[in-house]
């Protein structure tokens, strides 16, 4: 009884364990929470080590959104220890480490965060509208971590105050059972909070950065007329507008000035620390600082459609073979501002992923086995520096616009501004709109499954790299077809064959798309049950 008492409070009895700075408490011999609760900044450094902890930390490489890609299709995680690499090879079951870490991580901070919200009215504030915005985005990033608790494992435990015995003894609630209360309450929260955005402190959740990611949960359930309801009420606040030019996004050129990101991780949200996607992502340069953690795969790269807006193989400008050995070719200028291939310039070196002598050779220990590196959150001017100071977006205004019109489509009421949002999210992005434009006539006769084909595309390659994609391929049930295909990398012409680099095979089974509970998991709380086929 004694280990089932102490595994099930772990949440309360350590609640400030990890929080940068806040056991720097006034008075050193306070041995209660309240006795070092009780200021405004209390109130505001709990919100910071809330997202420092889980989604802001610039060394988190199993959370941070540009390394999620690494679980599917779209890239390759090199390091297990990451936690990507073996989710998207199939190579997993009860036992493996990344179930443990990504449980104990969220219902950890859950814990914490009932106490946290549980206490807020204890510290002293001047303008009670102060706490009522601390404590209610304090209530909105307990709904994420629910959202993505339910969105991998199902039913969960869900409890809403600080842990007691009861709720330590709790069997899990069912994922419907819990989103009936959460997509409420968290609307809720969200309409009490300001719309306003914060010109500083961007990973706060104001009333449209938490509502983009209730729609974001909407779709990713199915509830398809709850998102195009939410992503219109953005749209229609006029605060965000896409970025005029789409690769400024993802470098020092607009990382901090576009009027896109909705919700952010910006230096505030990690006490100015240095970000690493140079080192996470770019290839290993002559400084040695990169170091490819998570490199695009073949799959990605083909799924770039052409300037004109058509699939490589249904291109009447040329072959597919022919888009394949030369992906420069009448591409998506989305393609080029996203990724680095052979034959790019890196800083002042030509990509020769062939030649032994080049550091971006393929065999090399830190190089990109696929022969590819994402371009999106490199910024050349970090090679010659220990960090860098990018800011990165959770969500940014063109998702709003794709979930507009992805839910209109799978309501099969693909109207005028379904439409218009695909059109902008193309022009954006350079596209050919005489030949790319939705509403020209070749778009008319468009079936359903068409237009699912089309929005599902689009939203691939224009948040690619940015971790979207593994939520798509669960959600639209597609991950038993791409998670079972080998990843592949760059293709070539060798003796007058098409050869194509082979990383690895892959598996995934009809039972993965839910996550196992941990064996030690079951082991501490005797209500979980574990999922099927585990």
């Amino acid at each position: 009884m004694k280990k089932l008492v102490y595994a099930s409070l772990i949440c309360a009895t350590t609640v400030l364990a990890g929080c940068e700075k806040f056991l720097d408490k006034t008075d050193p011999t306070a041995t209660r929470f309240s006795e070092f609760f009780n200021t405004e900044e209390d109130l505001r450094r709990v919100v910071y080590s809330s997202m420092l902890d889980v989604f802001s930390g610039p060394g988190l490489t199993a959370k941070l959104p540009y390394m999620e890609d690494g679980k599917t299709d779209n890239a390759y995680s090199r390091s297990e220890g990451h936690h990507h690499q073996l989710i998207a090879n199939g190579n997993f079951n009860s036992n493996t480490t990344a179930f443990l870490y990504y449980y104990e991580l969220h219902m950890k901070h859950l814990g914490r965060l009932n106490v946290f919200i549980a206490n807020a009215d204890i510290p002293y504030v001047e303008d009670e509208a102060v706490r009522a915005k601390y404590k209610g985005v304090l209530e909105g990033i307990r709904c994420w971590h629910y959202f993505w608790l339910v969105s991998r494992w199902g039913s969960v435990p869900y409890y809403l105050e600080p842990a007691d015995i009861t709720s330590a003894t709790q069997t899990p609630k069912s994922q419907e059972e819990i989103l009936a209360d959460l997509f409420p309450m968290a609307e809720n929260v969200a309409n009490s909070l300001s719309p306003d955005e914060y010109t500083s402190d961007a990973y706060m959740f104001n009333r449209y950065s938490l509502k983009s990611i209730i729609m974001r949960y909407y779709l990713y359930f199915g509830r398809y007329e709850d998102a195009a309801r939410l992503a219109k009420e953005i749209m229609d606040s006029q605060k965000y507008s896409l970025h005029p030019v789409y690769a400024d996004l993802f470098s020092y050129k607009a990382d901090k000035t576009n009027r896109e990101f909705i919700f952010t991780m910006d230096m505030a949200s990690h006490g100015n620390s240095a970000t690493n996607s140079f080192q996470h992502l770019a290839p290993q340069y002559r400084t040695g600082n990169g170091q490819s953690f998570v490199v695009p795969l073949k799959s990605l790269i083909d799924t770039y459609w052409t300037l004109q807006g058509d699939p490589i193989d249904q291109s009447p400008q040329h072959t597919k073979e022919e888009y394949e050995l030369d992906p420069k070719l009448n591409r998506d200028p989305r393609l080029a501002a996203s990724i680095y291939m052979p034959g790019d310039m890196f800083a002042t070196e030509p990509i020769e992923i062939y030649d032994p002598n080049n550091p971006m050779y393929f065999e090399r220990p830190r190089a990109s086995r696929s022969g590819y590196w994402f371009r999106k959150f490199v910024d050349p001017a970090d090679a010659f520096r220990s960090g860098g100071n990018m800011h990165f977006p959770y969500l940014r205004y063109a998702e709003v616009l794709l979930t507009y019109a992805e839910a209109k489509i799978m309501q099969n009421q693909v109207d005028a501004l379904a439409k218009q949002c695909i059109n902008d999210v193309r022009r954006r992005a350079g596209l050919d709109m005489t030949q790319a434009d939705v509403t020209l006539p070749k778009y008319a006769g468009y079936t359903q499954q068409q237009w699912i084909d089309l929005i599902r595309n689009e939203r691939r390659i224009e948040l690619a790299g940015e971790g979207r994609r593994y939520d798509d391929i669960i959600r639209w049930r597609i991950a038993e077809q791409v998670l079972n295909e080998p990843a592949l990398g760059h293709t070539r012409m060798m003796n007058g064959e098409k050869v194509t680099l082979k990383i690895e095979d892959r598996a995934f089974r009809s039972n993965n798309y839910l996550w196992p509970f941990h064996e030690n998991s079951l082991k501490v709380e005797p209500g979980l049950k574990q999922n099927e086929g585990y």
